[in-house]
């Protein structure tokens, strides 16, 4: 139990965790059940870098805009930047890839970013920097726990409906070992907890995701034929993103 979810806070964040030993199949696909638990772990410290900012400038005259900024760096640096990176790359191979699927497949392993790309990470970085400011400035601290947990919650349902189309590798490996009915459980618990907890703003939340998740996996599925390491990573940001938005709306 503890080791899966040791995985899962190695891979989806730059908080020092040590793992010793070779990761089995069952482990990684295990660790996959507890990403929402992550995404919440993230959401929690995300609320209280905001707390704190928001605070400080209640004392001292820091303008909102200014918390925003720096809890948008907190977000940032927790995750290595490590889910903007697969956006970026799937941008440019969408963009580059004309419609083929080989092509787009190749370009996505290309680690440079094309200008596509950088505009994509621009824009995304925009809007939750501008939804950030908004929350703040209101003092809603609820969507900044729930967009992270949203966005981590996406990857098992991504794997566990959608095919790995690279062979080999971590992402093969995750979708190998994902065990179909505790991931079931997992996101049936998160959906019924989101509209107990969050009220109609988790209900919006939770429309929200759903509509991203359906929309970008037929877009994987009509693309490529499934899903990789890079539209997935996309997949986590996305939903956060737009998520984040729509909450920072409805508040």
């Amino acid at each position: 139990m503890i080791r899966p979810f040791l995985i899962a806070l190695q891979f989806l964040t730059r908080l020092p965790v040590r793992l010793s030993g070779e990761l089995s199949v069952a482990d990684l696909g295990r660790s996959l059940l507890y990403y929402p638990l992550v995404g919440l772990l993230l959401g929690g410290l995300l609320v209280a870098g905001g707390w704190l900012l928001v605070g400080g400038w209640l004392l001292t005259g820091v303008a909102p805009v200014l918390a925003a900024a720096l809890v948008l760096g907190l977000w940032v640096g927790l995750t290595g930047a490590l889910h903007l990176d697969g956006l970026a790359d799937m941008i440019d191979a969408w963009a580059g890839g004309r419609g083929d699927r080989e092509r787009t497949l190749a370009l996505m392993k290309d680690p440079c970013s094309g200008p596509q790309g950088v505009t994509g990470l621009v824009l995304v970085l925009l809007l939750k920097f501008a939804a950030l400011a908004t929350l703040l400035e209101s003092g809603a601290y609820l969507p900044l726990l729930l967009a992270p947990l949203l966005g981590r919650t996406a990857l098992p349902l991504l794997f566990l409906t959608t095919p790995y189309v690279r062979p080999g590798g971590l992402g093969a490996a995750l979708a190998a070992g994902l065990p179909p009915r505790p991931a079931k459980r997992v996101l049936i618990l998160v959906g019924l907890l989101l509209p107990l907890v969050g009220g109609a703003v988790g209900m919006v939340a939770l429309m929200t995701a759903l509509a991203i998740f359906v929309g970008l996996r037929r877009t994987m599925i009509n693309r490529i034929g499934g899903t990789t390491g890079d539209t997935a990573g996309a997949l986590i940001e996305i939903v956060e993103t737009l998520t984040l938005v729509a909450m920072s709306l409805a508040v």
